[in-house]
């Protein structure tokens, strides 16, 4: 598979999403546009991390959501976990071109991220985050979440310039309490997302993914597809 035909495909995926776009459910296809970026100071265990995510629920034209979100991270010697300190900033808007009403969130959240490597090609990362969540006309809100990504390059044994790869995430959202204010209630499950993708090493410290996930709630579910942009300086 080329470069280019890496890129017809993404295109494709888009072109399919703006045609689902018109039905008037929430469980329609719609699209996540993401770009994560880490850094590591020089000559130190410290770094920063985050990701900006602009998510649609038509593909484009109808917000679902904006998620901003930073933290430091560091590194202790030798231990081979990265934990992170961070801070994010989530506006959501409701489903509909005429229709938002947004609904802003500001969260702290700390997590740990380690990874290993089975049978040389398989690429596995775990990911344990914790939230502080203070969501508009809400009561002060809690969440744990674990994702397993799982990465495997077809022309490599690593993820390094010009490696095609396969990718693959589970995440579990996991409430840390029920009662959200004014007598509401949620679930502890709060959400699971599922995600295949393709992706290709631009270099040795940016890569492009594009994929498709499942996302299950307890009152609905719906597939997004994902364009994401992965940068480590």
């Amino acid at each position: 598979m080329t470069l280019r035909k890496f890129l017809s495909i993404s295109l494709f995926l888009l072109i399919v999403t703006n045609a689902r776009g018109q039905g008037p459910d929430e469980d329609q296809l719609g699209a996540w546009y993401m770009y994560f970026y880490s850094a590591s100071f020089k000559d130190s265990n410290w770094g920063v991390q985050g990701d900006f995510q602009y998510r649609d629920w038509r593909g484009l034209g109808d917000r679902e959501q904006l998620l901003l979100r930073s933290g430091i991270t560091y590194t202790p010697e030798n231990s081979g976990v990265k934990f992170t300190l961070g801070y994010g900033n989530v506006t959501t808007g409701q489903y509909g071109r005429d229709i938002d009403n947004p609904v802003s969130e500001s969260r702290i959240y700390q997590e740990a991220l380690f990874s290993n490597t089975v049978l040389k090609r398989l690429l596995l990362t775990h990911r344990i985050r914790y939230e502080q969540r203070w969501v508009e006309d809400q009561d002060f809100r809690t969440r744990y979440r674990y994702n397993l990504f799982v990465n495997i390059p077809f022309n490599n044994t690593s993820l390094v310039k010009n490696t095609y790869y396969f990718a693959f995430y589970n995440e579990l959202f996991i409430n840390g309490e029920r009662k959200i204010g004014n007598d509401r209630e949620v679930q502890y499950f709060d959400r699971n997302r599922t995600y295949l993708g393709l992706g290709y090493a631009l270099s040795d410290k940016l890569r492009v993914q594009v994929g498709w996930m499942e996302q299950t709630t307890v009152n609905w579910q719906k597939g997004q597809l994902q364009f994401s942009l992965h940068q480590n300086f």
